[in-house]
């Protein structure tokens, strides 16, 4: 399904590619040696989940969606797809007809291609850390919507939410699917929402966020941790990405994937466990591991309806409703500004 022809691209070379993801820049967040590096050294070791992200990484990511264990992605496809004639609505009501859809970890874009027939955004703008990734798929978006201005960014959004010239100061409708403002720390994710909803950075009139409820512990741990293996995958292969950006010499075959729920938290927790005591090296620095010394790869936080409806508040949103599954296991918020 094509947009309607009386909505016109306002770019007729779409789709556009800003690749906005470089190391360090004066006065901004470390770049991805000074922050991998720093990371690695720390006494309880880690690494940030974004760095999951390269072109390998996306596509095991993609697998894990279709597994049987791995309930998000279909329960939040769920809810859209019996929602989204209210999700339209909503927009309208508030006086939003043709959005900037802004998509935050668009990976292959499906979740947006889905959605884009509802709410006939005027432009589209994925954003991801995985720029060839992106690039492939927002030339699939522009072969299914060819009348559809698309400004694809290459760009680590954790680190600031200001955008180029290029997208749309007006109207900007935020898209956040996944869960993925769970791998921020309850305290960081206030921050990132406040930024989206401050005129001076984000410029959002409203947000659509998929957020992963608390529920049981042995659903949870499955999801993260399923039986053919692919999340185990999926985490090893970020010592390869980070082999080639902080030219370190990690073998992943050292490595055991865990994953666990920490209650205390309300977070699962992934973590790469070193099998023995070994020792990694990258310029400059060696690190040593003992057996069964941990790297934090990804903390996922699970929230409550009551607890992301005061979360958003918080951070400056006004109108707050949402929807979920039967189960009460996903939610699907909608926040204006």
């Amino acid at each position: 399904m094509n947009l309607p022809l009386n909505i016109p691209a306002l770019s007729p070379a779409s789709p556009q590619f800003i690749n906005l993801y470089t190391d360090a820049v004066p006065g901004q967040a470390p770049g991805p040696v000074q922050e991998l590096s720093e990371g690695l050294m720390a006494a309880a070791a880690s690494v940030s989940p974004k760095y999951f992200y390269n072109a390998l990484g996306s596509k095991l990511f993609e697998a894990i969606t279709a597994l049987s264990e791995y309930y998000p992605t279909r329960t939040e496809a769920g809810i859209f797809g019996a929602s989204h004639a209210q999700i339209a609505q909503t927009l309208a009501d508030r006086g939003i007809h043709h959005p900037c859809l802004i998509d935050l970890g668009a990976g292959n874009c499906a979740k947006a291609m889905a959605l884009i027939p509802h709410l006939q955004p005027r432009q589209y703008v994925p954003v991801d850390i995985s720029a060839d990734f992106l690039k492939e798929a927002a030339e699939q978006v522009q072969s299914r919507f060819p009348a559809l201005d698309i400004v694809g960014l290459g760009m680590d959004f954790s680190a600031g939410l200001a955008l180029p010239d290029e997208v749309q100061a007006h109207d900007r409708v935020f898209f956040y699917p996944g869960s993925s403002l769970g791998n921020f720390h309850p305290e960081q994710a206030l921050q990132f929402l406040q930024h989206m909803a401050d005129p001076a950075q984000g410029r959002a009139r409203g947000l659509l966020l998929g957020i992963d409820l608390v529920k049981d512990t042995a659903t949870l741990e499955a999801a993260y941790d399923d039986s053919l293996g692919v999340t185990a995958a999926f985490n090893k292969n970020l010592l390869l990405n980070v082999n080639q950006l902080l030219q370190s010499d990690f073998d992943v075959r050292q490595w055991r994937h865990v994953a666990l729920f920490n209650a205390a938290q309300s977070r699962i927790e992934m973590h790469l466990e070193a099998m023995h005591a070994l020792s990694v090296r990258w310029p400059g620095h060696t690190r040593r591991f003992e057996a069964g010394e941990r790297i934090h790869t990804e903390s996922s936080y699970k929230y409550t309806l009551g607890g992301m409806t005061a979360l958003l508040k918080q951070a400056g949103f006004r109108q707050v409703r949402h929807w979920s599954d039967p189960q009460n296991w996903f939610a699907v918020f909608w926040a204006a500004v």
